[in-house]
């Protein structure tokens, strides 16, 4: 007898007079009953779908109707279940209410906080954000872009957190009219936002934290070339060391390989420490990259017998959720990733405004200042 009476629940749904079973019933039956429709409202309030729609939709005559008819709409369309079909909604306006996520890797730790701003502001703003994760492959982004695109995204936000492929299409999307920010990186470009930390502030704060502890003989490991942080990073400790008269020793510098994981940061300061170490070139403080690179670097320190801080002193960059837990605890330079997250949110936010009052919508771009966390890991030099 199933099959029948599912067939006279769809039959109802579709106004064709078979009498449906009581709700309660649809609810506790195995079969999923049909959408609850304006029409279902109307009959069980007793008024017309045209004004069952006015006041669901709170559209402007709403206002005109009385309250007691609105609260009676109400009473019924909470006792059927009624839920707006949104995807028809934003046909028929245009909207979506959704914007697009773009993570260049998601693995890398620093995502988590900037993600966590991101989500958060887009709940407060009342939009669905639709996260991808790109896997560092240009092929992959453009596709990923395309597919958001389709789905009428009103914004994109992309979050270049290790980034080594050009993407040069997102100047193109000025014609499209979507407003679109990028965490981490600033493009040369009129059309696309920008919130990026101050690098060269951050590297510079951490060099002279360690000169202020009366380190001398500092060696660094330095970002990949190519990466965008890497070249402000080293910029700022330059300019701290030409001011100081510190002496960047070239054999105690190395660079990060290329890679497009950002764990593997970990694996290459761990090596290129063990490097260091086996130089026999003296050193009694490390300013690696980035918490990633530290990590790794603390580990073979361990391993060549050294002990941090009491040994050698080590400095990061970026505050990952694992730098207070780590052992010891990681003096770092903290960039302030959730409100980045935040600030992004804002901006597009402002930006689907923009294009909805049909105003012109200029690029904003951002610079954070970051924060020296000082924990365990730094001393003074014995």
């Amino acid at each position: 007898m199933t099959p029948l009476r599912h067939s006279a629940v769809v039959s109802a749904s579709d106004g064709a007079g078979i009498q449906a079973p009581p709700v309660s019933a649809v609810r506790s039956s195995a079969i999923p009953g049909p959408m609850v429709t304006i029409r279902d409202v109307a009959k069980e309030s007793g008024f017309s779908s045209t004004t069952v729609s006015i006041v669901l939709n709170n559209a402007p005559l709403a206002r005109y109707i009385p309250a007691a008819t609105k609260k009676r709409i109400e009473r019924a369309a909470k006792k059927l279940g009624y839920r707006p079909n949104l995807f028809a909604r934003s046909l028929r306006s245009k909207r979506s209410h959704t914007v697009g996520v773009m993570i260049f890797d998601m693995t890398d730790p620093f995502c988590t906080l900037v993600l966590r701003g991101i989500e958060n502001s887009l709940y407060q703003a009342s939009y669905l954000p639709i996260l991808t994760d790109v896997h560092n492959e240009r092929a992959r982004f453009e596709r990923y872009l395309e597919m958001l695109l389709d789905r009428r995204v009103e914004a994109l936000v992309v979050l270049a957190n290790w980034l080594f492929v050009e993407i040069d299409v997102l100047a193109d999307l000025e014609k499209s009219s979507i407003p679109t920010v990028m965490i981490g990186r600033e493009l040369q470009t009129d059309s696309v936002s920008s919130v990026i930390v101050d690098n060269e502030l951050g590297a510079h704060a951490a060099v002279e934290h360690l000169h202020s502890l009366g380190h001398r003989k500092i060696a660094f490991i330095r970002g990949p070339k190519t990466l965008a942080d890497s070249a402000p990073r080293w910029r700022g400790i330059k300019n701290f060391a030409k001011a100081k008269d510190l002496e960047l020793d070239p054999k105690l510098i190395l660079d990060l390989p290329e890679s497009r994981d950002p764990i593997s940061s970990f694996e290459a300061g761990y090596k290129l420490t063990e490097e260091l170490v086996k130089r026999k070139r003296p050193f009694t403080a490390l300013m690696a990259f980035d918490d990633m690179t530290a990590f790794g670097a603390i580990r073979a320190l361990a391993k060549s017998g050294l002990r941090v801080p009491e040994h050698c002193s080590v400095i990061g960059f970026d505050d990952v959720a694992a730098s207070g837990l780590y052992t010891p605890p990681l003096t770092t330079v903290r960039q302030p990733m959730e409100a980045m997250g935040a600030m992004a949110v804002s901006i597009v936010v402002e930006g689907i405004n923009g294009v909805l009052e049909k105003q012109r919508v200029s690029a904003i771009h951002r610079k954070m200042a970051p924060e020296l966390a000082v924990r365990e890991s730094t001393r003074s030099v014995s």
